[in-house]
């Protein structure tokens, strides 16, 4: 250690300085930053609980009152307890063929229109020649309202100038197949219809995803001698874990909330009963019940939140741990 003339150690510059100068300050918020995160997250909020969730408490509890349309009504409006409940239980025919219909719409949308989005999105990401027009074709129909998507498929289904009939050569004939009058077959004519926008709006969230894996996953993968089916299913979909969570989503509340189609096909009667479709029934239909309609709204509230509830909260846990 070299020592100066009045032996003490030479220590160099003071380090100090070079230690005070790597040190960072935490910013505080000022209080114009409060005030701006504040309206930022307080407007969405104040919007989401006054036109949504306060309408949905209200409809709650309309559904224990034997509230109709007449504000007039003799006696006032009452609670009833469970009576709505226990009326659309038991006394109430269009209820369980409903809830039928509900199921059947999303496994139909689980099991056959959202693999078939799936399988479409994988095609177009091997980038076939001319891909952005398939893209374009297939995407089309999410940009349209499921109330037009009925209109264009009740010219599609007509029996007496359909597309479908005028191929078949029956076209106004006696044995021209009504597809949407038959009480047999209308719920898959509308289910048809119906996944011809969601296969569409499936394909563009995989595609979406697809583009997002990291190649080298893939490579990696190919290394290992793993086959294309083997990297798909054991290195590309388990990584678009995101996506998935959003499709099963999607596909649940598509499925439980589905109203618009069946309502303009025939009002959601002779075959194609939906909950959604009951409840406007009694809100706005003949005979008007707004405690039951209630009730049923209640009741589709519950059924929708329930499993996407338990199955997000199992997701992020799993991704916790």
């Amino acid at each position: 250690m070299a020592l100066t003339a009045d032996s003490t150690p030479a220590t160099g510059p003071d380090p100090a300085p070079a230690v005070r100068k790597g040190r960072r300050r935490l910013r505080t918020f000022s209080r114009g930053d409060k005030v701006i995160l504040s309206l930022m997250v307080g407007i969405p909020l104040l919007y989401e609980a006054v036109l949504v969730w306060l309408p949905a408490l209200l409809s709650v509890g309309l559904s224990f009152t034997n509230a109709r349309l007449d504000i007039t009504q003799p006696g006032g409006v009452k609670l009833v307890g469970l009576s709505n409940y226990r009326f659309i239980a038991q006394d109430y025919p269009p209820f369980m063929p409903a809830l039928e219909h509900n199921l059947i719409w999303l496994l139909f949308l689980t099991l056959i229109a959202t693999p078939l989005g799936l399988f479409i999105a994988v095609l177009l990401d091997f980038n076939l020649r001319g891909s952005w027009l398939y893209q374009s074709v297939f995407f089309i129909p999410v940009m349209l309202s499921l109330a037009l998507v009925g209109i264009i498929w009740q010219l599609m289904y007509s029996s007496d100038s359909g597309l479908i009939n005028s191929v078949l050569g029956t076209a106004g004939q006696p044995g021209a197949v009504d597809w949407f009058g038959n009480s047999k077959i209308n719920l898959w004519a509308a289910l048809i219809a119906t996944s011809w926008k969601h296969v569409g709006y499936i394909m563009i969230l995989y595609l979406a995803g697809l583009k997002g894996v990291d190649p080298t996953l893939k490579e990696a993968a190919a290394i290992d001698g793993a086959t294309a089916a083997q990297t798909f299913f054991r290195v590309v979909f388990p990584a678009m874990r995101p996506i998935n969570i959003i499709v099963i989503v999607i596909t649940v509340i598509e499925a439980l909330r589905a109203f618009d189609i069946v309502y303009i096909i025939n009002r959601g009667t002779n075959g194609l009963e939906l909950v959604s479709a009951l409840v406007v029934q009694n809100l706005i239909g003949e005979g008007t019940n707004i405690g039951v309609g209630a009730a049923l709204a209640t009741v589709l509230l519950v059924v929708s939140l329930v499993p996407i509830t338990i199955y997000l909260g199992r997701t992020f846990r799993k991704e916790m741990r």
